[in-house]
This record gives structure tokens, sequence and C-alpha cells, in this order.
């Protein structure tokens, strides 16, 4: 069993690198994930493990964008976080899920795909990295870790992973072949990189990358699904919404309804098809819940395609909403009440 501890999820997310083996961590100190490098500052992980820690450049995800371009056109295997603030620009420094098309939709330039994993705890901060690097070794694709200011801000017990020793020159050769370890005389001539001007085989690798993205919807959808066995309204949300929802449907069900929670862990790949496994068993209408202008609505009626009704009930400016008042919107905007 791992150590117990009491952390904010941005330290628990760090903390879970260090013991998952990684190699380096590159990031910058921005409100509201500052303390993910200044804990691994202070850690001093190269003591550790070997683990390199470099400030970056430039802060926030969207100025990444070229590079996870890059990353995934290279198919390099890496694992990054994007703890959410409020927007656009500057905005604020409060909790927010609106980058949830960024990095969803893509951000940067082509036909890519990242997998897009959802904590809604600590303990999912520090669990989905060992996950987080699995996928994006098995895939040798980028794995985003979505979170916001609530989830990386707060404290909870977590259980930290075991420390994993990082791999061997000789280990990473036999279990990745495609790595570059240095070229030695007689062996074969290894590229790795995103730029190809024969138009032909660069249509191939698209379609290659395509075939690895429908093998990993088919494989890799991950969900949980709370009071819905008997449904007739379903909340749709991830995250710190995902919690208050959670709430919500308490206080729905002491009232009578029956009001259930879908909770997309992966927001790609999505469940679309436990959307509609919903539909077909009778629910009517679905509210996504977000701290967003609307976002993840567009996966949910994509999901409904018309069979049921669906609307988006959400806050932004860094205003988090209620159970109450999230509740009262499904009744308004969903059962007509």
């Amino acid at each position: 069993m791992g150590e117990l501890k009491l952390m904010k999820g941005n330290e628990a997310l760090a903390e879970a690198a260090i013991r998952c083996g990684a190699d380096a961590y590159f990031g910058y100190p921005i409100t509201p994930q500052s303390e993910v490098i200044e804990y691994l500052s202070e850690q001093n992980p190269y003591e550790r493990t070997g683990m390199v820690v470099l400030q970056s450049s430039s802060p926030g995800v969207c100025l990444k964008q070229e590079g996870l371009a890059y990353i995934a056109g290279a198919e390099v295997p890496c694992v990054f976080a994007d703890v959410v603030r409020g927007g656009p620009g500057l905005g604020t420094i409060q909790p927010s899920q609106a980058d949830y098309f960024q990095n969803t939709k893509g951000g940067g330039n082509g036909d890519y795909r990242n997998i897009v994993l959802a904590p809604a705890s600590v303990q999912e901060m520090a669990d989905f990295v060992p996950l987080g690097f699995e996928l994006a070794f098995k895939y040798r694709m980028a794995v985003c870790i979505l979170s916001d200011g609530a989830i990386g801000q707060m404290m909870e017990k977590v259980v930290l992973p075991e420390q994993k020793a990082r791999l061997t020159e000789e280990e990473i050769k036999a279990k990745y072949p495609w790595a570059l370890t240095g070229r030695k005389r007689g062996t074969q001539h290894r590229v790795i990189t995103s730029l190809d001007l024969d138009s032909a085989r660069m249509e191939e690798h698209n379609r290659h990358l395509q075939r690895k993205y429908d093998e990993v919807t088919k494989n890799e959808v991950r969900y949980e699904m709370i009071d819905c066995d008997d449904a007739e309204y379903v909340f749709v949300a991830y995250g710190s919404s995902a919690r208050i929802a959670q709430k919500s449907v308490q206080l729905g069900r002491a009232a009578g309804l029956k009001v259930g929670l879908l909770r997309p862990i992966t927001l790609w790949p999505y469940p679309t098809q436990a959307i509609r496994n919903l539909i077909d068993k009778g629910v009517k209408g679905f509210l996504s819940v977000e701290l967003s202008c609307g976002q993840m609505i567009e996966d949910v009626l994509l999901a409904c395609n018309g069979r049921a009704k669906a609307e988006h009930f959400g806050r932004v400016g860094g205003i988090i909403h209620t159970p109450e008042e999230v509740l009262e919107a499904m009744k308004k905007q969903i059962i007509g009440e």
C-alpha cells in the first residue's frame, strides 16, 4: 500500500510524477497551478530519482500548443497537466473549465487528438499520473490531465503510489524499440519527427494516426455513473462540477426526483455510447453542468442526436455554482417545473 498524506491536488500530482519515474518536468509557476513546480523544486527530484525539473519560458498550455502538435505528429509519449483558470486572456485566477475545447478538440495545427483525463479529487490527481504515463506510452501520444483551480488547490487525503525506478538504457531499448538511444555502428538509423515533405507518406502517416485514435476510442473510454439505474433525468459533469452535481443528485432524490449523474473521466475519448445507452433505458433529458459558457454541451448534444433533450448550465468568472442552483436549473431547463 502507498503512503497516506494530506496534500493539495497540485502537490499530489507533482509527487506522483516523481514516484512514476518521470524523466523530466517542464512548467511555469502560474496560478492556480504554481504549487506543481514549487513542490518539485522543493523536493529536488534529481537527487531522489534523477528527474530533471526546468522552468519553461512561458506560462500556460495556450503557449505550448505548437509543441503539443509536434508531439502528436512525432508520436512522442507525454503527460501534461492543465489546471484551468478563467479566461479569455489573463482572465482571473479563480477556477474554470473553459479549456475543454482547447484540449479535447485540438489547439495546435493538424488532425490530432490528446487523451484527456478529468480528475474530480486529489486522489485522482495522483492516480491519473501513472495512468496517464501508461496510456501515453501504450499509444505513443500526449495525455492531458485536465483539472481546475478548485481541484488543484483543495486539500484531501491521498494514497500516493509506490516509487518506481526510472528505466535504464537497456530497459528502454528492450521495451521501446522506437526510442532514440544513440546509434551504434551496424544498427538501423531512426528518426522521430513530425515533418515529411512527401505528400503520399504524410497522408499515410495521418491515416495511421487516425487508426490509432480509433483504437483509443474503442478501448479507453472511462466514466462513472451515480444513481442512473432508474434515472429519468441525468446531470453530465466532470471535475469539480461533478462533485457539486453529485450533491444535486442527493437533493433531487430527497425531493422525489429520479435524477442521476454521469461523470466523464475521459473527456476524449468521450463516453458518447454511455449517454445513448441511458436514452435507450428511458432517460428523457440531460443537463451539462460546467464552469464555462457551454463547451462540453456540444458533445452531449452530439451523443443525444436529437433523441433526448440536452441543455447547458454554467457559471463563469470564477463563480462556482451551488448544488441548489444546479438542481433548480435541472427543474427549469429539463424537467419543466
